[in-house]
């Protein structure tokens, strides 16, 4: 594998001495072309061009996707090689590990706050070797952390139960080995030096934090393991991605709900006897029956980096399949994105600064351009339908009436939860609602009207108030704090540049089903389909978004062997998270289709 490295290394410094901007390279990938034809070995001669550039940063071994994507503000790059394939059994010189667990890492040796304005591509794996290892066009991808890893080095500061292991709160029986770490989030102590959180992805989640500091070598170690223990709020459901707040707090996303499809509320089916998976939460909430209702939220990790992190559960932004929220520099606006089909972009706005147990939920109506259906040139005006007003507190008394329903109260046929004519008279502006024979809920039928359909059943209560709920696996959201800052209010804080525009990057990892079936408010071609793409919307006074626009999409080509549409290597394949460098590129971590996934670099300045 020495030999491997290289070959590998040798590969970069030829091609970064030979090519530019997307150039052709003698052992690179296709791109720009220069103005006379002449190739990558002649390319000191070629002007570079001024269109918007898609770099590739790394790949990921075989089977993995690429997750966790955090930039701190030292200039590291952190990300995961989350499930990769079992069958990847070689090395490579720099870990001396198989990349066949979950993976947390990071790419040492670069400073992603000072970076050239031309990178040159990572190659396309194409050995057994590079398909079964990371290979970056930047630094060295050193790993920190993969699944079961106990640290026993550290004694008692390490993890017994292994990274990424959840055990039952009741029975304290081991439940998963998690092989999915998503989103990362580093809390800086000082420079070099910091907290680690990571999102373990599963049926139940959780969150893991390692405290890591940086040699003079750019080196990382661990210092300290742990799982965050989420007893005190039942546990946790689907980790997904997630950010970190501007007050230096975690905010880890629950993925799971019990089903909201687009024509119905909570599944009929949850509580009954003859079908009872759960999904592994049983666990978590035996000897009762699991209340769904207490999972699907957005859960803040309060005193962080003390002795005991605390969780919160922010009923407030809502229940649905949350992929990521992002708070504002206002410390108080909130753009939250639903990863489902038929999903609702959400926006959360708290009564006061760095408090989200209160405040407003709105969700994103959307008015397509005229005449318009390709998704690279299709963009959406936008206002904010108000849902409803809401603390925690409040909306955590309606949730424990649902905690008693157990597989006795199950009728073949209805809901045991909340239904549609619940929503549907909410969203009328009833005084009550509904009986049982009119379609209600045994819990509330009859009472006087609340809004907890807003905070509970989210997605159909925006649909109800005229949102638009067709969005497809909308993924991450993301900003640059300081760009945001600066561009916003006024604050001086990106040096060396006058920032007057900022804006807020949304993942979509495929444009197919609800945008494309020629029905409500988006109505796109499929041309893109399953490759997906980057949106953006501008951000206007007080953090406010009224324009939705794509950025970069993925492109179809058809196999001329099975007839079936594949996304192109050197394009997008279904986008899943997004982050905003300081100076303004986007970094795109996929979650596609191709053999090796890869971790992307666009810089959209010129658009």
């Amino acid at each position: 594998m020495n030999k491997f490295k290289l070959s590998a290394l040798a590969i970069s410094l030829a091609t970064g001495l030979s090519a530019c901007s997307g150039d052709d390279g003698k052992n690179g990938t296709q791109g720009i072309q220069g103005p006379s034809g002449i190739d990558g070995n002649n390319a000191a001669t070629v002007q570079v061009q001024e269109t918007p550039v898609l770099t590739r940063l790394a790949t990921v071994p075989t089977g993995a996707e690429v997750t966790g994507a955090f930039l701190s503000e030292e200039g590291d790059l952190f990300f995961n090689v989350q499930h990769p394939s079992d069958a990847n059994t070689l090395t490579d010189s720099v870990n001396n590990k198989p990349y066949n667990k979950g993976t947390v890492g990071v790419l040492r040796g670069v400073n992603f706050n000072d970076l050239p304005k031309t990178i040159v591509n990572s190659p396309v794996p194409s050995t057994q070797e590079e398909r079964q290892v990371v290979i970056s066009a930047l630094g060295e991808y050193e790993i920190i952390g993969q699944t079961n890893d106990t640290f026993a080095e550290l004694g008692e500061k390490g993890l017994s139960d292994g990274l990424g292991v959840h055990y039952g709160i009741f029975s304290g029986d081991k439940i998963i080995e998690n092989n999915a770490p998503d989103f990362n989030g580093y809390v800086s102590t000082g420079e070099g030096e910091g907290y680690l959180f990571t999102n373990w992805e599963s049926y139940p989640g959780g969150v893991s934090r390692l405290k890591i500091k940086k040699d003079n070598m750019g080196s990382w170690s661990v210092d300290e393991a742990m799982m965050v223990n989420f007893d005190s709020v039942g546990g946790t459901a689907a980790n997904c991605f997630g950010s970190v707040s501007p007050w230096g707090t975690p905010l880890t996303s629950e993925e799971w709900i019990v089903r909201s499809t687009v024509d119905s509320t909570t599944d009929a089916s949850w509580n009954d006897p003859t079908d009872t998976n759960t999904d592994n939460i049983e666990a978590l909430t035996a000897p009762d029956f699991p209340n769904p209702y207490r999972y699907g939220y957005i859960v803040e990790i309060t005193k962080a980096i003390t002795d005991l992190p605390t969780p919160v559960k922010h009923y407030t932004a809502g229940r649905y399949e949350h992929e990521n929220s992002t708070v504002m520099p206002d410390r108080r606006t909130v753009y939250l994105s639903q990863d489902d089909t038929g999903g609702v972009l959400f926006k959360f706005i708290a009564n006061a600064a760095e408090d989200l147990s209160a405040g407003t939920l709105y969700g994103a109506k959307l008015l397509q351009d005229a005449g318009s259906t390709d998704p690279a040139t299709t963009g959406f005006d936008v206002t904010w339908v108000e849902l409803a007003s809401g603390d925690n507190a409040t909306i955590e008394g309606w949730i424990a009436e649902y905690d008693g329903i157990d597989t006795s109260d199950y009728v073949e046929g209805k809901t045991s939860y909340m239904t549609l004519a619940d929503v549907q008279a909410w969203a009328n502006g009833d005084a009550n609602y509904p009986s049982v024979a009119n379609g209600g809920s045994a819990v509330t039928a009859g009472q006087p009207m609340d809004d907890r359909s807003a905070f509970l059943e989210s997605r159909q209560a925006a649909k109800m108030k005229g949102a638009t709920a067709e969005w497809r696996k909308l993924e991450g959201i993301s900003i640059n704090h300081d760009r945001a800052l600066e561009a916003i209010d006024g604050v001086d804080a990106i040096a060396n540049e006058d920032v007057t525009s900022a804006y807020v990057y949304i993942g979509i990892a495929d444009l197919d089903n609800t945008l494309i079936d020629d029905e409500g408010d988006i109505q796109l071609s499929a041309r893109v389909k399953d490759c997906g793409g980057v949106y953006r919307a501008k951000l206007e006074e007080n953090y406010n978004l009224a324009r939705i626009e794509p950025v970069v999409m993925g492109g179809t080509f058809r196999s001329s062997l099975t007839g079936a549409l594949r996304c192109d290597v050197d394009q997008l394949s279904q986008p899943d998270n997004v982050i905003v460098m300081r100076d303004g590129r986007i970094i795109i971590g996929e979650d596609g289709f191709q053999e090796n996934n890869t971790l992307w670099m666009y810089d959209p300045k010129s658009l």
